[in-house]
Protein backbone atom coordinates (compact mmCIF):
# COMPACT_ATOMS: atom_id res chain seq x y z
CA UNK A 1 0.00 0.00 0.00
CA UNK A 2 2.87 2.15 0.69
CA UNK A 3 3.36 2.40 -3.33
CA UNK A 4 0.07 3.73 -3.64
CA UNK A 5 -1.00 7.10 -4.39
CA UNK A 6 -2.88 6.72 -1.71
CA UNK A 7 -3.08 9.28 1.67
CA UNK A 8 -5.18 8.97 4.77
CA UNK A 9 -6.76 12.00 6.95
CA UNK A 10 -5.75 11.95 10.28
CA UNK A 11 -9.54 10.60 11.59
CA UNK A 12 -9.46 7.47 8.85
CA UNK A 13 -5.54 7.26 10.25
CA UNK A 14 -6.43 7.01 13.66
CA UNK A 15 -9.13 4.70 13.47
CA UNK A 16 -7.57 2.17 10.95
CA UNK A 17 -4.76 2.29 13.91
CA UNK A 18 -7.12 1.40 16.60
CA UNK A 19 -9.56 -0.90 14.66
CA UNK A 20 -12.72 1.28 14.15
CA UNK A 21 -15.02 0.74 12.23
CA UNK A 22 -14.88 2.72 8.89
CA UNK A 23 -17.39 3.74 6.20
CA UNK A 24 -16.53 4.90 2.82
CA UNK A 25 -18.47 7.59 1.35
CA UNK A 26 -18.04 9.34 -2.48
CA UNK A 27 -17.73 12.97 -3.33
CA UNK A 28 -19.36 13.25 -6.63
CA UNK A 29 -22.16 14.73 -4.77
CA UNK A 30 -20.08 17.66 -3.42
CA UNK A 31 -18.86 18.32 -7.01
CA UNK A 32 -21.77 17.60 -9.18
CA UNK A 33 -24.78 16.96 -7.43
CA UNK A 34 -25.19 20.61 -5.32
CA UNK A 35 -23.73 23.80 -5.62
CA UNK A 36 -21.81 25.37 -3.05
CA UNK A 37 -22.38 25.75 0.27
CA UNK A 38 -24.55 23.47 -0.18
CA UNK A 39 -22.52 20.85 -1.07
CA UNK A 40 -19.99 20.89 1.49
CA UNK A 41 -22.86 21.29 4.18
CA UNK A 42 -24.58 18.01 3.23
CA UNK A 43 -21.21 16.27 2.93
CA UNK A 44 -20.23 17.35 6.88
CA UNK A 45 -23.88 16.19 8.12
CA UNK A 46 -23.36 12.63 6.25
CA UNK A 47 -20.55 12.49 7.54
CA UNK A 48 -21.84 13.16 11.26
CA UNK A 49 -24.31 10.73 10.34
CA UNK A 50 -21.54 8.26 10.22
CA UNK A 51 -19.88 9.35 13.63
CA UNK A 52 -23.37 9.59 15.24
CA UNK A 53 -24.43 6.10 14.44
CA UNK A 54 -20.81 4.48 15.50
CA UNK A 55 -18.38 4.50 13.04
CA UNK A 56 -15.31 6.74 11.54
CA UNK A 57 -16.86 8.45 7.61
CA UNK A 58 -14.18 8.28 5.06
CA UNK A 59 -14.76 10.62 1.88
CA UNK A 60 -13.06 9.15 -1.37
CA UNK A 61 -11.87 11.99 -4.12
CA UNK A 62 -8.80 12.32 -5.79
CA UNK A 63 -7.08 15.75 -4.97
CA UNK A 64 -4.04 16.67 -7.55
CA UNK A 65 -3.52 13.01 -8.37
CA UNK A 66 -3.34 11.44 -4.84
CA UNK A 67 -6.54 9.24 -3.49
CA UNK A 68 -7.37 10.28 -0.36
CA UNK A 69 -9.21 8.44 1.79
CA UNK A 70 -10.90 11.02 4.10
CA UNK A 71 -10.42 14.71 3.54
CA UNK A 72 -9.19 17.40 6.12
CA UNK A 73 -11.58 20.13 6.60
CA UNK A 74 -9.35 22.52 4.27
CA UNK A 75 -9.51 19.75 1.27
CA UNK A 76 -13.13 18.84 1.34
CA UNK A 77 -13.84 22.88 1.65
CA UNK A 78 -11.52 23.13 -1.13
CA UNK A 79 -13.37 20.44 -3.36
CA UNK A 80 -16.52 22.51 -2.55
CA UNK A 81 -15.38 24.92 -4.83
CA UNK A 82 -13.14 23.72 -6.90
CA UNK A 83 -14.23 23.85 -10.66
CA UNK A 84 -13.21 21.59 -13.49
CA UNK A 85 -13.07 18.33 -11.35
CA UNK A 86 -13.60 14.79 -13.68
CA UNK A 87 -16.06 12.68 -12.26
CA UNK A 88 -14.53 9.54 -12.08
CA UNK A 89 -15.76 5.86 -12.53
CA UNK A 90 -13.52 2.82 -13.13
CA UNK A 91 -12.59 4.09 -16.89
CA UNK A 92 -11.36 7.37 -15.60
CA UNK A 93 -9.71 7.05 -12.34
CA UNK A 94 -5.99 6.12 -13.08
CA UNK A 95 -6.01 9.01 -15.51
CA UNK A 96 -6.89 11.10 -13.53
CA UNK A 97 -4.07 9.84 -10.78
CA UNK A 98 -1.39 9.48 -13.30
CA UNK A 99 -1.92 12.64 -14.77
CA UNK A 100 -1.94 14.81 -11.27
CA UNK A 101 -5.31 15.88 -11.57
CA UNK A 102 -8.41 16.49 -9.46
CA UNK A 103 -11.51 14.53 -9.80
CA UNK A 104 -14.72 13.21 -7.44
CA UNK A 105 -15.27 9.30 -7.28
CA UNK A 106 -18.71 7.76 -8.63
CA UNK A 107 -19.78 4.60 -7.39
CA UNK A 108 -17.48 2.17 -8.80
CA UNK A 109 -14.52 4.56 -8.27
CA UNK A 110 -15.26 4.61 -4.45
CA UNK A 111 -16.02 1.04 -4.71
CA UNK A 112 -12.26 0.44 -6.19
CA UNK A 113 -10.67 3.07 -3.62
CA UNK A 114 -12.23 1.74 -0.85
CA UNK A 115 -11.10 -1.58 -1.24
CA UNK A 116 -7.35 -0.82 -1.57
CA UNK A 117 -7.73 0.95 1.54
CA UNK A 118 -9.40 -1.88 2.82
CA UNK A 119 -12.74 -0.57 4.02
CA UNK A 120 -15.67 -3.14 3.22
CA UNK A 121 -18.92 -1.11 3.19
CA UNK A 122 -19.47 2.28 1.26
CA UNK A 123 -22.85 4.44 1.95
CA UNK A 124 -24.05 6.44 -1.43
CA UNK A 125 -27.66 7.74 -2.37
CA UNK A 126 -28.51 5.40 -5.48
CA UNK A 127 -26.13 3.25 -7.53
CA UNK A 128 -26.37 3.67 -11.43
CA UNK A 129 -27.59 1.06 -14.09
CA UNK A 130 -29.41 0.33 -16.87
CA UNK A 131 -31.03 3.51 -18.26
CA UNK A 132 -34.18 3.37 -20.56
CA UNK A 133 -33.81 2.65 -24.34
CA UNK A 134 -30.50 0.81 -23.48
CA UNK A 135 -31.60 -2.16 -25.81
CA UNK A 136 -30.61 0.50 -28.56
CA UNK A 137 -27.70 2.71 -26.70
CA UNK A 138 -26.46 0.19 -24.42
CA UNK A 139 -25.80 2.85 -21.79
CA UNK A 140 -25.16 0.76 -18.62
CA UNK A 141 -23.48 2.01 -15.44
CA UNK A 142 -20.14 0.86 -14.46
CA UNK A 143 -21.49 0.58 -11.51
CA UNK A 144 -23.19 -2.61 -11.65
CA UNK A 145 -20.10 -4.70 -12.93
CA UNK A 146 -17.96 -3.24 -10.07
CA UNK A 147 -20.44 -4.36 -8.04
CA UNK A 148 -19.68 -7.68 -9.35
CA UNK A 149 -16.22 -7.42 -8.93
CA UNK A 150 -15.17 -5.68 -6.18
CA UNK A 151 -16.00 -7.03 -2.31
CA UNK A 152 -17.51 -3.58 -0.79
CA UNK A 153 -21.26 -3.85 0.75
CA UNK A 154 -22.86 -0.51 -0.92
CA UNK A 155 -25.81 0.50 0.85
CA UNK A 156 -28.18 2.87 -1.43
CA UNK A 157 -31.96 3.50 -1.47
CA UNK A 158 -32.06 1.23 -4.54
CA UNK A 159 -30.73 2.12 -8.18
CA UNK A 160 -31.91 5.94 -9.40
CA UNK A 161 -35.71 5.60 -10.32
CA UNK A 162 -34.93 7.69 -13.53
CA UNK A 163 -33.24 4.10 -14.58
CA UNK A 164 -34.98 1.30 -16.11
CA UNK A 165 -35.36 -0.65 -12.80
CA UNK A 166 -36.13 -4.16 -14.00
CA UNK A 167 -33.87 -4.30 -16.71
CA UNK A 168 -31.41 -2.83 -13.58
CA UNK A 169 -32.59 -6.00 -11.39
CA UNK A 170 -31.58 -8.67 -14.17
CA UNK A 171 -28.50 -7.42 -14.78
CA UNK A 172 -27.48 -7.44 -11.31
CA UNK A 173 -29.22 -11.15 -10.73
CA UNK A 174 -27.13 -11.93 -14.33
CA UNK A 175 -23.50 -10.61 -12.83
CA UNK A 176 -24.58 -12.30 -9.76
CA UNK A 177 -24.64 -9.51 -6.75
CA UNK A 178 -26.83 -10.20 -4.18
CA UNK A 179 -29.48 -7.23 -3.70
CA UNK A 180 -30.64 -7.01 -0.34
CA UNK A 181 -34.02 -5.41 0.49
CA UNK A 182 -33.84 -4.02 4.26
CA UNK A 183 -37.19 -4.81 6.66
CA UNK A 184 -39.67 -5.02 3.33
CA UNK A 185 -39.82 -7.96 0.66
CA UNK A 186 -40.18 -4.91 -2.06
CA UNK A 187 -36.73 -3.26 -3.79
CA UNK A 188 -37.28 0.43 -2.79
CA UNK A 189 -37.48 2.59 -5.42
CA UNK A 190 -35.20 5.08 -4.26
CA UNK A 191 -37.41 8.74 -3.90
CA UNK A 192 -40.47 6.00 -2.78
CA UNK A 193 -40.31 2.98 -0.81
CA UNK A 194 -42.36 1.54 -3.92
CA UNK A 195 -40.66 -0.07 -6.92
CA UNK A 196 -43.16 -2.76 -8.11
CA UNK A 197 -40.74 -5.27 -8.17
CA UNK A 198 -40.12 -7.63 -5.51
CA UNK A 199 -36.40 -7.76 -3.71
CA UNK A 200 -34.59 -11.11 -4.58
CA UNK A 201 -33.38 -11.34 -0.55
CA UNK A 202 -34.88 -9.41 2.66
CA UNK A 203 -33.15 -9.29 5.46
CA UNK A 204 -33.90 -6.87 8.65
CA UNK A 205 -30.79 -6.59 10.64
CA UNK A 206 -27.33 -5.17 10.29
CA UNK A 207 -25.91 -8.58 11.88
CA UNK A 208 -27.19 -10.63 8.77
CA UNK A 209 -26.02 -8.11 5.90
CA UNK A 210 -22.53 -8.20 7.74
CA UNK A 211 -22.43 -12.12 7.99
CA UNK A 212 -22.92 -12.63 4.48
CA UNK A 213 -20.37 -9.94 3.32
CA UNK A 214 -18.00 -12.99 5.65
CA UNK A 215 -19.46 -15.38 4.26
CA UNK A 216 -19.01 -14.21 0.55
CA UNK A 217 -15.16 -13.71 1.17
CA UNK A 218 -15.19 -17.06 2.68
CA UNK A 219 -16.81 -19.07 0.15
CA UNK A 220 -13.70 -17.04 -2.15
CA UNK A 221 -17.13 -15.26 -4.37
CA UNK A 222 -15.86 -12.10 -6.32
CA UNK A 223 -17.87 -8.84 -5.78
CA UNK A 224 -19.87 -7.12 -3.33
CA UNK A 225 -23.18 -6.84 -2.18
CA UNK A 226 -26.07 -4.14 -2.90
CA UNK A 227 -27.98 -3.28 0.03
CA UNK A 228 -31.30 -1.41 -1.05
CA UNK A 229 -32.59 0.41 2.02
CA UNK A 230 -36.04 2.29 1.71
CA UNK A 231 -35.98 5.98 2.23
CA UNK A 232 -37.73 7.10 5.88
CA UNK A 233 -41.81 7.18 5.43
CA UNK A 234 -41.65 10.69 6.43
CA UNK A 235 -39.24 11.57 3.39
CA UNK A 236 -40.26 9.17 0.52
CA UNK A 237 -41.69 10.83 -2.64
CA UNK A 238 -44.75 8.19 -3.24
CA UNK A 239 -44.03 5.95 -6.46
CA UNK A 240 -47.91 7.02 -7.51
CA UNK A 241 -46.72 10.66 -7.37
CA UNK A 242 -42.86 10.64 -8.88
CA UNK A 243 -43.06 7.91 -12.09
CA UNK A 244 -45.60 10.84 -14.12
CA UNK A 245 -42.52 13.33 -13.29
CA UNK A 246 -39.62 11.24 -14.44
CA UNK A 247 -41.98 10.36 -17.51
CA UNK A 248 -42.14 13.93 -18.17
CA UNK A 249 -38.70 14.23 -17.75
CA UNK A 250 -37.36 12.05 -20.05
CA UNK A 251 -39.70 12.94 -23.00
CA UNK A 252 -38.23 16.33 -22.48
CA UNK A 253 -34.91 14.97 -22.81
CA UNK A 254 -35.91 13.11 -26.11
CA UNK A 255 -37.08 16.27 -27.29
CA UNK A 256 -34.48 18.12 -27.05
CA UNK A 257 -31.77 15.74 -27.70
CA UNK A 258 -29.92 15.25 -24.73
CA UNK A 259 -28.37 11.71 -24.82
CA UNK A 260 -24.93 9.65 -22.86
CA UNK A 261 -23.62 11.12 -19.90
CA UNK A 262 -25.87 14.64 -19.82
CA UNK A 263 -29.04 12.60 -19.32
CA UNK A 264 -28.71 11.91 -15.70
CA UNK A 265 -27.93 15.64 -14.94
CA UNK A 266 -30.36 16.58 -16.80
CA UNK A 267 -32.87 14.77 -15.70
CA UNK A 268 -32.02 15.00 -11.83
CA UNK A 269 -32.18 18.95 -12.58
CA UNK A 270 -35.78 18.70 -13.74
CA UNK A 271 -37.15 16.63 -11.70
CA UNK A 272 -35.82 18.58 -8.93
CA UNK A 273 -37.75 21.43 -10.77
CA UNK A 274 -40.80 19.68 -11.60
CA UNK A 275 -40.85 18.39 -7.58
CA UNK A 276 -40.38 22.24 -6.35
CA UNK A 277 -37.14 20.87 -4.42
CA UNK A 278 -38.48 18.10 -2.69
CA UNK A 279 -36.84 15.71 -4.69
CA UNK A 280 -33.62 17.44 -3.02
CA UNK A 281 -35.07 17.08 0.53
CA UNK A 282 -35.56 13.21 -0.19
CA UNK A 283 -32.23 12.50 -1.68
CA UNK A 284 -30.98 13.94 1.14
CA UNK A 285 -32.73 12.13 4.01
CA UNK A 286 -31.72 8.78 2.57
CA UNK A 287 -28.34 9.59 1.79
CA UNK A 288 -28.27 10.25 5.64
CA UNK A 289 -30.40 7.07 6.56
CA UNK A 290 -27.74 5.01 4.16
CA UNK A 291 -25.42 6.41 6.03
CA UNK A 292 -26.51 5.81 9.49
CA UNK A 293 -26.82 1.59 8.68
CA UNK A 294 -23.60 1.47 6.89
CA UNK A 295 -22.20 2.36 9.83
CA UNK A 296 -24.18 -0.28 11.54
CA UNK A 297 -23.36 -2.44 9.36
CA UNK A 298 -18.86 -1.51 9.44
CA UNK A 299 -19.49 -1.77 13.35
CA UNK A 300 -20.74 -5.22 13.15
CA UNK A 301 -17.59 -6.32 10.92
CA UNK A 302 -15.15 -5.40 12.94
Amino acid sequence: MTTLPLTFSTEVREARARGLPLVALESTIITHGMPWPQNVETARAVEDAVRGAGAVPATIAVLDGTVHIGLEAADLDRLGRAEGVMKLSRADLAVCVAQGRTGATTVAATMICAHLAGIAVFATGGIGGVHRGAETSFDISADLHELAKTPVTVVAAGAKAILDLPKTLEVLETLGVPVIAVGQDELPGFWSRASGLKAPVRMDHPQQIAAAHRMRAALGIAGGQLVANPIPAEAEIPREQILPVIETALDEAEARGIAAKAVTPFLLQRIFELTDGRSLTANTALVLNNARLAARIAAELV
